[in-house]
């Protein structure tokens, strides 16, 4: 089948530019990119295509400029560096024979969408090179899309593999999650996940948008308020396929070089590889994007325990040996350009003990030592190690081998020599560690009895701490921002989907060119991301006092879990299913027939057509809603929207709690070990998952009877210590108002006070109802409630919750000056900080949209006292599991959910340890009102709530 390659040469610039070092000729002429961009087109050419293209976007606007006044307005104007470069690649790509196309009013995408698609109905295969990828959209049958710099193609299955969708699904997914490099909207915190699984549930962007009242949470109300766009960012997003062109791909064939001037343009460019190449001196050297001599990949013949350097194909932007760019200097030749694209290079396969005890004297004088675990699963408590990979100088890095088992493996270290050999070193506090999510390390070390010490660096942390919400934390999101450089992934040396292997059956060679890496980018994005926070004292206090200290305390505890009732929660789902069939009962009376009350659409059928009620509320599409928000505001006209409310908050606690639980204990341990991340939520807030323990609910008493299922061992109680309205007291620290932090001084019962104030009321003479009002204001306030929001609540009209509120502040003058201030303070400086100084940046705040802004608005009032709050009780879990490890073995901190941590306390110990949690817990922090904690002690967490 005849081939066509389209070249999205846009794309590659810009990125052989970001990635290469800052290269230039001895006449000073900027040649970095230009350098990256020749030798993709060199290795393209030996392919030896049927036809080819090289695609560039030409100058001035496109229709999609017309369409939107802010796309791509976010970019930055081309660097001059890059600007100057242009020229010469395209005389350079003309040269070597390949049709040059730039076609005004649309973007390369354009022209490459329209080529494949008329390639693909004339039978031709075509390859897009490019590493966009909204590209993704064009993958079918007979098109694919390789990235020349990391060496991947991408099929139908990558695409799904790598998006969650479908190609013909690209489109949508995009105008979900938007596009911040090319300023297209999306939805406002819509990840990749969540438009992936949205899109599986409805199917297309229109499915979405039609069943918008059926997502829940503050997701739903950010896709609610930006459907008006929702159809601009689709336009955005979708390449034509219908370009007006004067080719077709059929006559796209290579034309003759113009060896003369390729030899004018490498000498003046100083490309010696490539005069070499055209002068036929050396054909074979391999280009620098190329695998390597002898065209070994990372399965290649490297034996065991060499130390020459990888070969580096997928990563050429790994750049100078320290991860950053370098100074400008001119280019030597080929090897020294070689040399530079190489680095880091040196990964060293440890397999004989004179290896081993070589990379043991280097860790004994190292000044930071990167380390990290290959393993079976991604669960810690679940996994066995595989193997081990250390670095303690950028570029340089080894992997030890511990347990690959495949056919002829060639022989491996004893894995209990090599961790007994290790084991001081990690054990010893004075020898600085350095992890990227060192808390799963440190808990599969714990597995072979090395309880590490340490730590003080993690670079996912570094990350997090320095900006929130810049990127994404994980090791390969990291690497491609900070260090412009594309790691290898999993997927490329262990395969995908059916055909993946474990770790364990992969070669040496290759696991260690993976491995090590991990290492070895670990330290160099410390060396990128420690600088920067050393440049901030608050955020390095931050990281150093909260963030880093925390590590060991969320290990211990994951290691620990927590005790789980099988029998009770096998009980508890019996019981909600009969309660739900007896709910299907009533219902099916109630509407007179039988009807599935999982139907959206059924159920709008009984409700609105067949029973009369009135509809509230509507879904985009202008159809009665039934979403939880709309069956609320007509529960009080009929019996069957509250009951199908009942219904639905029973099948979601069956199916993610009582059913779940007891499937998720660890054979090991029997126990329930839950994953907390540190990284994951911009305020601060620790997260969990398998089980998510934030969401359990508390206030029903279905949900309380999940709590009773976690229990303490015979002997033992569990004892829980929550803090009091602890995100209302640090209002009253911040905003500094009389009212509010006399309130708090007197120890009363704060709401009660606040209806006083209000309402012009003795304390004593409030009524359950103003109390109920000032609870909903004090509240409502730090999450930005409207007089609207508040109507709702209380179930009074808008003219009277906006009468609450005004008066609210005629009392709390300060509250009302604070929320003014951190609003203008957060337009000014672009982030909020919390009093221990953690930032958090926010996006949205000169949003055209006003929804968009205002939702910013609301999260900067509502950032400092969440993030205060996170700060405050991690300072206390630290503090009290420094406390726990002077003691014996007679308390263990398990979990914490929000406000709370809870502990498994031997009985005879209660007293001495509530007592210590208590100080320790209010001593967290210095507030200008005291920090009351609650405590409670029974035999399961209901009990001890």
């Amino acid at each position: 089948m005849p081939k066509l390659i389209l070249i999205d040469g846009s794309s590659y610039l810009y990125r052989a530019f970001h990635a290469l070092p800052p290269l230039s000729n001895a006449q000073g002429e900027p040649t970095g990119a230009l350098f990256g961009v020749v030798n993709m087109l060199r290795a393209t050419l030996k392919a030896n295509p049927d036809y080819l293209a090289f695609v560039s976007d030409a100058p001035g606007p496109t229709f999609r400029d017309a369409l939107y006044d802010q796309y791509k307005a976010n970019r930055p104007p081309m660097p001059d560096d890059l600007r100057a470069q242009v020229e010469p690649m395209l005389a350079i790509v003309g040269a070597l024979g390949f049709p040059i196309l730039r076609v005004p009013g649309v973007e390369a995408d354009d022209v490459i969408g329209t080529l494949a698609v008329q390639a693909q109905a004339l039978g031709v295969e075509v390859e897009v090179s490019t590493s966009d990828k909204d590209m993704a959209q064009l993958v079918g049958p007979r098109v694919t899309l390789v990235n020349t710099m990391s060496n991947t193609v991408m099929d139908r299955d990558g695409v799904m593999e790598k998006f969650g969708v479908r190609p013909d699904q690209i489109i949508d997914f995009l105008a979900l999650t938007g596009d911040a490099i090319d300023n297209i909207p999306g939805v406002p915190k819509c990840g990749p996940k969540t438009a992936a699984k949205w899109l599986a549930e409805y199917a297309t962007l229109d499915g979405v948008i039609a069943n918008a009242d059926q997502i829940g949470g503050k997701i739903g109300e950010s896709l609610r308020a930006t459907l008006p766009q929702l159809p601009l960012s689709r336009q955005l997003a979708t390449i034509k396929t219908d370009v007006a062109l004067d080719v077709g791909p059929t006559e796209l064939a290579r034309r003759d070089a113009d060896n003369a001037l390729l030899r004018e343009l490498y000498t003046r460019y100083e490309f010696k590889a490539a005069l070499k190449e055209l002068d036929a001196v050396d054909a074979s050297l391999p280009s620098p994007f190329g695998r390597g001599a002898g065209g070994e990949g990372p399965g290649g013949a490297q034996s065991p325990g060499s130390t020459e350097p990888f070969p580096q194909p997928l990563s050429p932007a790994r750049g100078l040996p320290d991860g950053r760019r370098g100074e400008r200097g001119s280019v030597s030749g080929a090897d020294h350009l070689a040399a530079s694209l190489a680095a880091p290079g040196e990964y060293e396969l440890v397999t004989t003990q004179p290896q081993l005890d070589a990379w043991l004297e280097k860790l004994r004088h190292a000044e930071l030592i990167a380390f990290d675990t290959e393993t079976t699963s991604l669960d810690a408590m679940r996994a066995d190690i595989v193997g081990l990979s250390l670095a303690v100088e950028p570029g340089r890095a080894c992997y030890i081998p511990l347990g690959h088992d495949y056919p002829g493996v060639p022989p491996q270290l004893d894995r209990d020599a090599v961790l007994a050999a290790l084991k001081p070193i990690f054990e010893d506090p004075a020898r600085p560690k350095l992890g990227q999510h060192a808390k799963y390390d440190i808990n599969i070390l714990s597995h072979y009895g090395i309880a590490v010490q340490g730590l003080r660096h993690d670079s996912m942390l570094e990350s997090y701490v320095w900006n929130a919400t810049a990127t994404r934390h994980d090791m390969d999101s990291l690497a491609k921002k900070y260090l412009g450089y594309e790691t290898v992934k999993y997927e490329q040396v262990a395969g995908k989907g059916a055909k993946q292997i474990s770790f364990s059956q992969v070669d040496l060679d290759t696991a260690c060119r993976y491995a090590a890496e991990d290492a070895d980018i670990t330290l160099r994005l410390h060396h990128a991301l420690w600088p920067k926070l050393e440049s901030v004292p608050s955020l390095r206090r931050v990281y150093e006092e909260i963030e880093i200290p925390l590590v060991p305390v969320l290990a211990e505890m994951e290691r620990r879990g927590v005790l789980i009732d099988g029998d009770a929660l096998r009980t508890q789902s019996q019981q909600l299913g009969k309660r739900m069939l007896e709910l299907q009962r009533q219902a099916y009376a109630l509407a007179g027939r039988e009807f599935n009350l999982d139907s959206p659409k059924q159920l709008q059928a009984v409700l609105f057509d067949e029973l009369g009620l009135e509809a509230k509320l509507k879904t985009p599409t202008g159809q009665p809603s039934t979403n939880e928000e709309a069956l609320e505001a007509i529960a009080d006209t009929h019996e069957l929207p509250r009951l199908i409310l009942d219904y639905r908050g029973l099948a979601k606690l069956r199916s993610t709690y009582t059913d779940k639980l007891s499937s998720i204990v660890n054979p090991r341990t029997g126990r329930v070990h839950t994953s907390y991340h540190q990284g994951s939520v911009a305020t601060g807030r620790i997260s969990s998952s398998d089980p998510n323990l934030q969401n359990i609910p508390v206030r029903t008493e279905e949900g309380r009877r999940i709590r009773q299922a976690f229990i303490a061992p015979p002997g033992w109680q569990v004892m829980a210590a929550d803090y009091s309205q602890i995100e209302l007291r640090i209002m009253a620290h911040l905003s500094g108002d009389e009212g509010l932090l006399k309130a708090f001084h007197e120890g009363g019962d704060v709401h009660r006070a606040t209806a006083a104030e209000v309402f012009g009321l003795k304390p004593e003479e409030v009524s359950a109802n103003q109390r109920r009002a000032a609870k909903a204001i004090n509240f409502g306030l730090m999450y930005g409630m409207s007089a609207f929001g508040l109507a709702r609540q209380l179930g009074v009209d808008r003219a009277e919750a906006g009468d609450y509120m005004a008066r609210y502040f005629a009392r709390y003058p300060g509250v009302h000056a604070f929320m003014e201030a951190t609003r203008e303070r957060a337009h000014r400086d672009g982030y909020v900080e919390t009093i221990f100084g953690r930032r958090l940046y926010l996006e949205n705040l000169t949003a055209r949209n006003a929804g968009l802004r205002q939702g910013a608005e609301r999260a900067a009032v509502n950032a400092p006292m969440q993030g205060s709050a996170a700060d405050i009780i991690k300072r206390a879990m630290i503090a009290v599991a420094t406390w726990l490890k002077e003691r014996g073995d007679d308390a263990h901190m398990l979990m914490q959910v929000h406000d709370e941590l809870v502990f498994e306390v031997r009985a005879e110990a209660v007293e001495a340890v509530r007592a210590a949690v208590v100080e320790r817990m209010s001593g967290a922090a210095a507030l200008a009102v005291p920090l009351l904690v609650d405590v409670g002690v029974g035999a399961n967490w209901d009990e001890a709530h």
